[in-house]
Protein backbone atom coordinates (compact mmCIF):
# COMPACT_ATOMS: atom_id res chain seq x y z
CA UNK A 1 0.00 0.00 0.00
CA UNK A 2 1.31 3.43 -0.95
CA UNK A 3 1.80 5.90 1.93
CA UNK A 4 -0.59 8.85 1.93
CA UNK A 5 2.14 11.47 1.89
CA UNK A 6 5.85 12.08 1.88
CA UNK A 7 7.07 14.59 4.45
CA UNK A 8 10.07 16.85 4.90
CA UNK A 9 10.97 19.18 7.73
CA UNK A 10 13.77 21.73 7.59
CA UNK A 11 14.60 24.80 9.63
CA UNK A 12 17.12 27.44 10.52
CA UNK A 13 17.65 30.06 13.21
CA UNK A 14 17.91 33.62 11.92
CA UNK A 15 19.63 36.21 14.14
CA UNK A 16 17.19 39.04 13.46
CA UNK A 17 14.06 40.54 15.01
CA UNK A 18 10.86 38.57 14.45
CA UNK A 19 9.15 41.43 12.59
CA UNK A 20 11.96 41.62 10.04
CA UNK A 21 12.09 37.82 9.55
CA UNK A 22 8.31 37.69 9.14
CA UNK A 23 8.11 40.67 6.79
CA UNK A 24 10.97 39.59 4.52
CA UNK A 25 9.97 35.93 4.28
CA UNK A 26 6.32 36.76 3.60
CA UNK A 27 6.99 39.41 0.94
CA UNK A 28 6.25 36.97 -1.88
CA UNK A 29 6.76 39.56 -4.63
CA UNK A 30 10.38 39.93 -3.44
CA UNK A 31 11.14 36.19 -3.31
CA UNK A 32 13.35 36.27 -6.43
CA UNK A 33 15.70 38.47 -4.33
CA UNK A 34 15.44 36.22 -1.26
CA UNK A 35 15.58 32.74 -2.84
CA UNK A 36 18.09 31.77 -5.52
CA UNK A 37 15.71 29.33 -7.25
CA UNK A 38 12.91 31.71 -8.25
CA UNK A 39 13.09 33.76 -11.43
CA UNK A 40 9.56 35.16 -11.01
CA UNK A 41 7.03 35.70 -8.23
CA UNK A 42 3.85 37.28 -9.54
CA UNK A 43 1.01 38.21 -7.17
CA UNK A 44 -2.28 37.14 -8.74
CA UNK A 45 -4.69 37.96 -5.92
CA UNK A 46 -4.58 39.20 -2.35
CA UNK A 47 -7.38 39.20 0.24
CA UNK A 48 -6.34 40.12 3.77
CA UNK A 49 -3.74 37.60 4.89
CA UNK A 50 -4.25 35.32 1.87
CA UNK A 51 -2.13 35.70 -1.24
CA UNK A 52 -2.34 33.70 -4.47
CA UNK A 53 0.76 33.89 -6.65
CA UNK A 54 2.65 32.33 -9.53
CA UNK A 55 6.23 31.18 -9.06
CA UNK A 56 8.63 30.30 -11.84
CA UNK A 57 12.01 28.68 -11.43
CA UNK A 58 15.08 29.52 -13.44
CA UNK A 59 15.34 27.22 -16.49
CA UNK A 60 16.57 23.70 -15.70
CA UNK A 61 19.43 21.93 -17.52
CA UNK A 62 17.07 21.16 -20.42
CA UNK A 63 15.87 24.77 -20.64
CA UNK A 64 12.43 23.98 -19.14
CA UNK A 65 10.92 26.60 -16.84
CA UNK A 66 8.82 25.03 -14.10
CA UNK A 67 5.97 27.28 -12.97
CA UNK A 68 2.93 26.88 -10.72
CA UNK A 69 0.32 28.80 -8.73
CA UNK A 70 0.29 28.59 -4.93
CA UNK A 71 -1.75 30.15 -2.18
CA UNK A 72 -0.51 31.23 1.27
CA UNK A 73 -2.52 32.12 4.35
CA UNK A 74 -0.43 34.08 6.84
CA UNK A 75 -1.32 34.08 10.55
CA UNK A 76 1.08 36.51 12.20
CA UNK A 77 -0.57 36.13 15.62
CA UNK A 78 0.16 32.39 15.66
CA UNK A 79 3.41 32.84 13.75
CA UNK A 80 2.40 30.35 11.07
CA UNK A 81 1.84 30.29 7.33
CA UNK A 82 -0.10 27.54 5.57
CA UNK A 83 0.41 27.15 1.85
CA UNK A 84 -0.60 24.78 -0.91
CA UNK A 85 -0.11 24.43 -4.62
CA UNK A 86 -3.21 25.35 -6.59
CA UNK A 87 -1.59 24.20 -9.84
CA UNK A 88 0.04 21.01 -8.66
CA UNK A 89 2.12 20.09 -11.73
CA UNK A 90 3.90 16.78 -11.05
CA UNK A 91 2.51 16.67 -7.49
CA UNK A 92 -0.77 15.00 -6.56
CA UNK A 93 -0.72 17.62 -3.79
CA UNK A 94 1.79 19.84 -1.97
CA UNK A 95 1.08 21.46 1.40
CA UNK A 96 3.58 23.56 3.34
CA UNK A 97 3.50 24.81 6.92
CA UNK A 98 5.93 27.57 7.88
CA UNK A 99 6.38 28.15 11.62
CA UNK A 100 8.32 30.88 13.39
CA UNK A 101 9.50 30.60 17.01
CA UNK A 102 11.55 33.03 19.08
CA UNK A 103 14.67 31.42 20.59
CA UNK A 104 17.60 32.83 22.55
CA UNK A 105 19.63 32.81 19.32
CA UNK A 106 17.00 34.44 17.11
CA UNK A 107 13.93 33.35 15.17
CA UNK A 108 13.67 29.69 14.26
CA UNK A 109 11.89 29.31 10.93
CA UNK A 110 10.73 25.80 9.99
CA UNK A 111 9.24 24.42 6.78
CA UNK A 112 7.16 21.25 6.93
CA UNK A 113 6.15 19.96 3.52
CA UNK A 114 3.70 17.14 2.85
CA UNK A 115 3.22 15.94 -0.70
CA UNK A 116 2.72 13.05 -3.01
CA UNK A 117 4.01 12.80 -6.56
CA UNK A 118 1.68 11.84 -9.40
CA UNK A 119 2.32 8.35 -10.84
CA UNK A 120 3.55 9.87 -14.13
CA UNK A 121 5.83 12.46 -12.46
CA UNK A 122 9.50 12.45 -13.54
CA UNK A 123 10.52 11.47 -9.95
CA UNK A 124 8.92 9.48 -7.14
CA UNK A 125 8.20 10.54 -3.55
CA UNK A 126 11.60 9.37 -2.27
CA UNK A 127 13.55 11.24 -4.95
CA UNK A 128 11.50 14.41 -4.39
CA UNK A 129 12.02 14.14 -0.63
CA UNK A 130 15.77 14.02 -1.21
CA UNK A 131 15.59 16.94 -3.66
CA UNK A 132 13.48 19.08 -1.29
CA UNK A 133 15.73 18.37 1.71
CA UNK A 134 18.88 19.24 -0.26
CA UNK A 135 17.44 22.43 -1.75
CA UNK A 136 15.78 23.56 1.50
CA UNK A 137 19.16 23.64 3.24
CA UNK A 138 20.55 25.85 0.45
CA UNK A 139 17.56 28.21 0.40
CA UNK A 140 17.31 28.47 4.19
CA UNK A 141 21.01 29.38 4.41
CA UNK A 142 20.51 32.11 1.77
CA UNK A 143 17.46 33.48 3.55
CA UNK A 144 19.38 33.54 6.84
CA UNK A 145 22.28 35.37 5.20
CA UNK A 146 20.04 37.92 3.46
CA UNK A 147 17.75 38.62 6.42
CA UNK A 148 20.67 38.92 8.84
CA UNK A 149 22.47 41.29 6.45
CA UNK A 150 19.37 43.47 6.35
CA UNK A 151 19.07 43.33 10.15
CA UNK A 152 22.69 44.36 10.62
CA UNK A 153 22.43 47.15 8.04
CA UNK A 154 19.23 48.43 9.70
CA UNK A 155 20.84 48.29 13.15
CA UNK A 156 23.93 50.08 11.82
CA UNK A 157 21.80 52.80 10.23
CA UNK A 158 19.91 53.29 13.51
CA UNK A 159 23.18 53.65 15.45
CA UNK A 160 24.53 56.15 12.90
CA UNK A 161 21.57 58.48 13.39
Amino acid sequence: MRPTAARTENGIVIDAPFDLVWDMTNDVANWPNLFSEYALAEILDRHGDTVRFRLALHPDADGKVWSWVSERVMDRGNRTVRAHRVETGPFAFMNILWTYAQTDAGVEMRWEQEFRMKPDAPVDDAAMTERINKNSKIQLALIKERVEATAHATAGAAVAR
